[in-house]
This record gives C-alpha cells, sequence and structure tokens, in this order.
C-alpha cells in the first residue's frame, strides 16, 4: 500500500507534555506508516507543541484547570487551522479536557481510553489496572470509558499512586529511566493483580518507556503504541 497525499488524512499532534513521549509519538508513527506503506514513507502530520512549564505552572502549582484547558483547546484550534483532519494527544491525562473542548472544534479527537479499551476487550480481559499520574488514576475519563466497554477500573493504593506518579513527575519527563523505578512498577503490578487486576494500562504515555509490556507480571497495554497503531490506521481509512 502506498501513501497518495491526497487519500491520506492529516495527523494534528498535541505535544509536549512531556517532549519525551511526544518524540515516541512522532517516531512510532511513522515507523508503523513505513511499514504499512513500505518505502521511505512519512505519516503527514502537524504538531502543536505545548509549552509543558506553562502548563504546570497553572495546572500544579495553581490549581488553574480552566487555564490548562485553554492552553490545550488554543493548540486544537491552531491545529484545525493548519489543516489536520483529526487529533491525537500525546498525553493520557490532559484527554481529561477533551468533552469540554470537542464542541469548539470541528475535526475529531482520537481518543487514547477508548482506543486502549477497544484492545483490551478485543483480548478479552476484564478488569484492568491504571497507572499514570493521579489526575488519570483518580480521574473518571478512563472508569467510564471502560465500563462503557464492559471493563472494570482498579486503581493502586496511597503509596504505591504517590510512587507513580512522583517518579513521573521526577524522572520520567526528564528522560530517566532507572531500573529500580522499573522494579517498583513490576512489584506494583504483581499488587495490583493480587487484588482482581487481569491487565495493566500503561496510561501514561512515557510508562511504556520504563516498562515494556513484556516486562509486566500481567498482560500490559501500551497507551502509546495503541494510540499511534490508531493514529495511523484512521489515517488511513477512506473519508
Amino acid at each position: 500500500m502506498a501513501f497518495e497525499v491526497e487519500n491520506v488524512k492529516k495527523i494534528g499532534m498535541i505535544g509536549g507534555l512531556s517532549w519525551v513521549s511526544t518524540a515516541e509519538y512522532y517516531k512510532r508513527i511513522n515507523e508503523i506508516a513505513q511499514s504499512v506503506a513500505g518505502g521511505v514513507t512519512s505519516a503527514r502530520i502537524v504538531l502543536e507543541s505545548v509549552n509543558r512549564q506553562d502548563y504546570v505552572t497553572a495546572v500544579i502549582n495553581r490549581k488553574d484547570e480552566a487555564t490548562g484547558c485553554r492552553q490545550i483547546a488554543e493548540s486544537a484550534r491552531a491545529l484545525q487551522s493548519a489543516g489536520a483532519d483529526f487529533i491525537v494527544i500525546a498525553c493520557n491525562d490532559v484527554h481529561r479536557f477533551v468533552p469540554e473542548i470537542q464542541p469548539t472544534i470541528s475535526i475529531p479527537f482520537l481518543h487514547i481510553a477508548q482506543v486502549t479499551a477497544e484492545a483490551i476487550k478485543a483480548r478479552g480481559l476484564k478488569r484492568v489496572a491504571i497507572l499514570g499520574v493521579r489526575k488519570t488514576m483518580e480521574g473518571d475519563f478512563y472508569p467510564t470509558i471502560f465500563a462503557q466497554n464492559g471493563l472494570d477500573t482498579i486503581i493502586p493504593n496511597e503509596a504505591e499512586k504517590s510512587f507513580i506518579h512522583d517518579s513521573i513527575y521526577q524522572e520520567l519527563v526528564h528522560n530517566r529511566f532507572l531500573d529500580n523505578t522499573r522494579e517498583r512498577y513490576r512489584s506494583i503490578i504483581a499488587d495490583l493483580g493480587a487484588k482482581g487486576a487481569d491487565c495493566v494500562a500503561l496510561a501514561c504515555t512515557e510508562i511504556p518507556l520504563l516498562i515494556m509490556p513484556e516486562q509486566s507480571p500481567l498482560p500490559a497495554f501500551s497507551t502509546t503504541e495503541l494510540h499511534c497503531q490508531a493514529a495511523v490506521s484512521h489515517a488511513l481509512a477512506a473519508t
């Protein structure tokens, strides 16, 4: 299959949250596109990179969700103006803003939680442990979308949530991936399995760079990989 410009949708990517996972998105989308189309194919991508520091200052330091949402909405509108056909956000927790932003633009978001839910459902699994930043683990967008797909959600305990969240903010978004952190994740996943989880969603786009699915004690789903695969499939789908 060859990519022909007039038949391929342009992927709008909201990145920068962090640059580490954004770089992985760009790499994997193009690797997948080339594997599908052959040759030296590249995907059609337009990137709007958010300044993570501005986002963190608003949402984490000032607890100002409205400003954080506005930053993402501005990026979405910029992608629409740049001719994107749909939007992927290279960050899990920012998807909590999608319901508010979607009615304000005319192009769709490709939602990371829906993509993940469909992959888990296809495997016949039912009880999903969620690993991510606090706003992902404690928020409702994953449980809601999972429930719509017949899936139950299991969340780590308080000590585990603190470790996961802190490791993301202090290590992973700085491109630091430590062996002892990886082993702690493996231990947490095993503990969640003992509590009834039959699989785990690596629901922070940096986590799969720390622990690959094959290193997990439970069947693990990389939200980054699934989202990138879906982006290419959506880009190639008939208009």
